[in-house]
């Protein structure tokens, strides 16, 4: 922007991404400019308006900078209405309604906050301009819009808080997000044998090797070459379009990774994290692999999140979450907290909505992922700390920060304020909060909206609470305290500090009162809960026919998805499964008919056993199919989509289990050389 702006329009541009203002055409038009001529220069040919539809993924539609002048001769062009708008078709995205499909328009614009980039191909580069899409009417159909509203309505209730404090120079509050993006690598050999993977991504079919995750051994293991090769190409691609990777390794399955980031700005966050999944599936095709973001993509063995870590900033550089050598003493920092604590507490159902998808019902709940109960771990000493407010009680709570370990050459280790529960979805980790639920195929844009539009709302409660205590006459830190007391004991009941993968807590969650949404069709009613529509109205995010809209994109989601597993399955289990096993049931009778009056009776009879055993299970593979295709038949003839994603959940997806158990064992029991399928052992270990 410096080299290819003039000064004043650089630094009015500057300003106006700091606070949000609108861009004036006259501007758009010295940006366009600067931005053709730096895309021209980078190799460009295109330019598209990169956005996210409710797809859960990325779009574009590029458009050449070929144009003719009027002596017919061809030129550059590139305007500035064309930087700040695009006209897409909106017809064939998911809108839930908004629109019918022979109403095409849709419209894109321009969100200056995030990096314009430049995406490299093979014979041409392609200049990317971030924009949220809405249709003719102004409904927004994206998934980047309402979390740039919500950001907007958090900054300002923020804001007005620290004015509150005496901080006036406070003019803008950030909400920063680091993702940790896990994911799988196997051999893009081996993935384009499994049907189920192509389609689905992840394995319909597969029995557990002898040799899992159980040894402890891969997490945090050294990196294979052939990995390493793969991660280094993926740094220099994503720090190509500034993306800054931070972090890389071995995670606890086996042939699972992680990346994770440097902490942005949560609409950045959300624009890299998209972009980066992309950039890992390419690279990781020039290395022959193939990448899984699938949340369960191996039966058996752990999944795959995307640990989201939130906090908040000013633009005078202080972190709202960072509690400092003594907290019990920081009022502002445990205003914040408990604002946080209160907001999950409340809206604990809305937050679970957020991550409801197909691919995270296998995942939460698991020992191995945060549980469907929403709860929130914040340490012994944050605890007791909001414990003792409650209890208007003082105590020391000087703490010894530095672990010694009795060895002279080594270093003194500092301590943190608070441990970390990694069974907790929603933990306090120092200076921030790690939404741990968030599932590794996601968008990061849904759960982010959810928790700034949540602490929004109960932000400006407590605004409003200090105010009224100030204009009674309180002294300012009085006024503060009466404000949080009453929300420190109406949240208490979602501080858990404990192993939330244990039964008891389940227990304990219900007599609490807390929601424990199982699946994805019964976690989606929240969202058009009127509780929840009521906030997302109120604070100027999603509009009631916004929030309708995006809860019939989701259950609809849900319903084909299941379709398209069930279909896949029935498909491998037909054609590849049930020819294999009765090929292996013919050459078992063969054998039998071969050695008969050859050996003893006893060793007979032993082998007629094994295919007695072999044949029921073929038989019961028969049933099993018949089985899923009749109810699969069934869902499809269900209109309603609430009761077809009910019905789904309620009766095909057990089918499928059923079905994938009869193959499994199938499995175990056939010939290696016969089984269609790249085995588990195969995938999982040889990379």
């Amino acid at each position: 922007m410096r080299t290819y702006l003039p000064y004043k329009t650089y630094a009015k541009l500057k300003t106006i991404i700091a606070t949000g203002e609108a861009i004036d055409d006259a501007l758009a038009e010295e940006v366009a400019h600067g931005v053709k001529e730096w895309a021209l220069r980078k190799g460009a040919t295109h330019y598209t308006h990169w956005f996210q539809p409710m797809t859960g993924t990325t779009a574009e539609k590029h458009d050449s900078f070929l144009d003719f002048d009027g002596d017919g001769q061809p030129i550059n062009r590139f305007s500035g209405k064309a930087l700040k708008q695009g006209e897409p078709d909106a017809s064939s995205f998911p809108s839930g309604g908004l629109r019918a499909t022979f109403e095409a328009r849709g419209y894109t614009a321009w969100d200056p906050s995030s990096p314009i980039f430049i995406i490299e191909g093979v014979n041409g580069n392609t200049l990317c301009i971030p924009t949220v899409f809405l249709s003719y009417t102004g409904e927004v159909l994206d998934k980047k819009a309402p979390l740039l509203r919500s950001m907007e309505v958090l900054s300002r209730e923020a804001t007005r808080l620290l004015h509150l404090f005496g901080k006036r120079n406070v003019k803008r509050v950030t909400t920063t997000v680091g993702a940790e993006q896990e994911y799988f690598l196997i051999d893009k050999a081996y993935f384009l044998r499994r049907q189920d993977l192509v389609l689905t991504g992840r394995t319909l079919f597969g029995a557990k090797p002898p040799r899992g995750q159980q040894m402890e051994d891969h997490y945090f293991a050294s990196i294979r070459e052939r990995v390493l090769a793969f991660m280094q190409d993926v740094e220099i691609e994503a720090f190509k379009l500034g993306i800054p990777a931070k972090t890389r390794h071995n995670e606890v399955a086996p042939a699972q990774f992680e990346i994770a980031p440097i902490f942005e700005t949560s609409n950045i966050a959300t624009d890299h994290n998209l972009l980066l999944m992309e950039i890992m599936r390419k690279v990781a095709s020039r290395h022959n692999f193939a990448l899984l973001l699938h949340e369960k993509p191996f039966k058996g063995v752990n999944g795959s999140g995307k640990h989201n870590n939130w906090s908040m900033a000013t633009d005078t550089g202080e972190n709202l979450l960072e509690p400092g050598k003594t907290p019990h003493e920081n009022l502002q920092f445990l205003t914040v907290l408990t604002t946080v604590i209160t907001a999950v507490y409340r809206y604990a159902d809305l937050l679970r909505t957020s991550v409801a998808t197909p691919g995270n019902d296998h995942r939460l709940g698991a020992n191995e992922a945060p549980p469907a109960i929403i709860s929130v771990f914040l340490g012994q000493q944050l605890s007791r700390i909001l414990d003792d407010i409650e209890n208007n009680k003082k105590t020391d709570y000087t703490d010894k920060q530095i672990i010694d370990l009795g060895i002279s050459t080594l270093p003194r280790i500092s301590r943190d304020n608070t441990d970390r529960n990694r069974t907790s979805p929603f933990a306090f980790t120092g200076n921030k909060f790690e939404f741990r639920a968030v599932g590794s195929s996601q968008s990061i844009a849904g759960p982010n909206f959810v928790l700034n539009t949540i602490v929004a709302k109960v932000l400006r409660e407590v605004c409003d609470t200090i105010e009224a205590n100030l204009k009674k006459g309180m002294e300012f830190n009085q006024a503060v305290m009466e404000s949080i007391l009453p929300l420190i004991k109406e949240s208490k009941p979602v501080r858990f500090e404990g192993n939330n993968y244990s039964p008891e807590w389940e227990k304990e969650a219900a007599r609490r009162g807390l929601p424990n949404r199982k699946n994805t069709p019964e976690s989606l009613k929240d969202f058009i809960n009127q509780k929840n529509i009521d906030v997302l109205k109120e604070m100027g995010v999603l509009s009631e026919v916004e929030i309708k809209a995006r809860y019939h994109i989701l259950v609809e989601n849900y319903s084909k998805t299941l379709n398209i597993e069930a279909e896949t399955a029935l498909a491998i289990a037909k054609t590849q499964i049930l020819p294999t096993v009765i090929r292996y049931q013919q050459i078992l009778a063969q054998s039998i008919s071969s050695i008969k009056g050859l050996v003893g009776e006893s060793t007979y009879k032993t082998q007629v056993a094994l295919l007695e055993d072999y044949a029921s299970l073929v038989l019961d593979l028969q049933k099993k199919i018949h089985d899923l295709e009749t109810v699969l038949t069934k869902a499809e003839e269900t209109e309603d989509e609430v009761k077809k994603a009910d019905f789904y959940c309620e009766q095909v997806v057990p089918m499928m289990n059923a079905l994938r158990e009869i193959v499994d064992t199938l499995e175990d029991k056939t010939a290696d050389d016969l089984w269609p399928l790249p085995k588990y052992r195969e995938m999982l270990f040889v990379y």
